[in-house]
């Protein structure tokens, strides 16, 4: 009793089967990063897009790096459940995911979906650290996967170089671009992966190419959440309970999900509009709240269950003092915000309850993961704003402080926690020899200026700084 495409509901189980049937839609989407965020968001959106208005938009998923994924995915036709988990538990069985491309042997593969007149949006979940993107912007030389493209661009191995790759191909073969859609936590994602494929084509392809995809092709900046853990070891079951059938590649999610886009596509969408996503002319505004009121206190929350030993969010917001300092921390963040038109107090509360959900087990650990990557845009930017606007700034000292201490205990080998990190050796060389509090202050400042620049270097914010992390340590 393999769940696949042959499956049909079975009687006396509620789970929500597809009314479309999905083999007969082709692909018109490749998504670069596939994992259990974009299959309980993209997924489920195209998913309700399908059955609302159609199409050929099903989903071509790929693994650059390799995961286990497609073999749990493959013998179930890529069906799989997904599991709303609140108050109620509802399962919806997906048919939007088309297909699924895994492992570096097979990027030729991916970039082959790409080039095919059926894709007309690329998308992408492939975190911070993902795109080979510098703090100022541009293409970080660096960076593994940047290094290799721009030596070896006809055999890309990284995402910019591979969506410049694939609109090169396009270009030559008379083809139109393709829509490119960052659904990560970056600021600015969709300006940002603009800026990194154009400045890639220049170095590599010439200026011809450039104009083409400056004026042709389209990057929409996007807002995304879905809180998403890890699959638990109860999760097949949890399937099996609600639709009879087995499922390997099970997933759970919360029930709440938003996606806002920037209203700019190249070659058509699915009707993700008619299904809950909104689209606006300008995504700034939700972009700063959602990255500093909901990142940024995940990222607090994450820091302090670490070294207070919860495991989960919603175990940090069980602990009642705990829960006060996320509170006191939403509430700095609305007023760094200032006014958006949009009421931050009931965004604040609602995201209180969703970190509360006790059916959602999201690791602290898993939100602690590549904290250099993420605090900038995360904590330190609305730290700034508040120095700026004269707002409370206590509590974004307070947040910087414990990543400081999170990360030195670890540097030094006190820590009953590992930290996944792409810059964990810098922080063990910086970190495990600092002594004193001015001492680790100048050295994450020296190692960190994005996460700790001069500005909070100074008075009021580094006497804050001093004062929490000397408390905590």
């Amino acid at each position: 009793m393999r769940l696949n495409a042959a499956s049909k509901p079975v009687d006396g189980k509620t789970a929500r089967w597809s009314s479309y049937r999905p083999e007969e839609h082709r692909y018109g989407i490749v998504h670069l990063g596939l994992g259990n965020f974009a299959r309980a968001h993209l997924l489920s959106y195209t998913e309700d897009a399908l059955e609302a208005a159609g199409g050929d938009w099903r989903v071509v998923g790929a693994s650059l790096r390799g995961s286990t994924l497609d073999s749990l995915l493959n013998p179930q036709d890529y069906r799989y459940t997904l599991l709303e988990r609140g108050a109620e538990t509802k399962a919806s069985v997906i048919g939007a995911l088309h297909s699924l491309i895994s492992g570096r042997e097979h990027i030729p593969d991916v970039l082959s979906a790409m080039t095919s007149p059926e894709c007309r949006i690329v998308s992408l979940t492939v975190t911070e650290k993902g795109y080979g993107l510098a703090g100022d912007g541009g293409l970080d030389a660096a960076h593994p996967d940047i290094a290799h493209d721009l030596s070896e661009p006809r055999s890309p191995q990284g995402v910019i170089g591979l969506i410049s790759a694939a609109l090169a191909l396009r270009h030559t073969n008379g083809l139109p671009p393709f829509t490119a859609i960052s659904c990560d936590n970056l600021p600015h994602n969709g300006r940002r992966v603009r800026e990194g494929v154009l400045e890639f084509a220049r170095a590599v392809y010439g200026p011809s190419l450039a104009l083409w995809i400056e004026s042709e092709a389209a990057f929409p900046s996007t807002v995304v959440d879905r809180i998403t853990p890890t699959p638990a070891e109860t999760t097949s079951a949890l399937a099996r309970a609600e639709t009879g059938y087995d499922d390997m590649a099970a997933i759970e999610t919360e029930p709440f999900r938003q996606w806002i886009l920037e209203d700019s596509f190249c070659t058509g969408r699915p009707a993700w509009d008619a299904v809950g996503a909104i689209l606006v002319p300008d995504i700034l505004d939700y972009e700063r709240m959602k990255l500093w009121m909901l990142n940024g206190t995940h990222s607090l929350i994450a820091y302090c269950g670490c070294l207070y030993g919860k495991s989960f969010v919603k175990d940090v917001m069980a602990d009642p003092c705990l829960n006060k300092l996320v509170t006191r921390h939403l509430q700095a963040v609305s007023s760094a915000i200032g006014r958006l038109g949009i009421d931050l107090d009931a965004y604040a509360e609602m995201l209180k309850e969703r970190f509360s959900n006790p059916e959602i087990a999201h690791a602290t650990a898993q939100i602690a993961m590549d904290g250099t990557q993420k605090l900038p845009q995360r904590i330190t930017a609305p730290a700034l704003a508040a120095l700026n606007h004269g707002t409370d700034f206590e509590p974004f000292a307070f947040a910087i402080a414990v990543w400081i201490v999170y990360a030195e205990r670890w540097a030094k080998g006190l820590a009953a926690y590992e930290i996944s990190d792409p810059q964990g050796a810098i922080i063990r060389e910086a970190l495990s020899q600092a002594v004193g509090d001015a001492d680790l202050l100048r050295a994450v400042h020296h190692s960190f200026p994005h996460i700790l620049p001069a500005q909070l270097m100074s008075g009021n914010f580094r006497a804050a700084l001093k004062e929490n992390m000397s408390r905590f340590r």
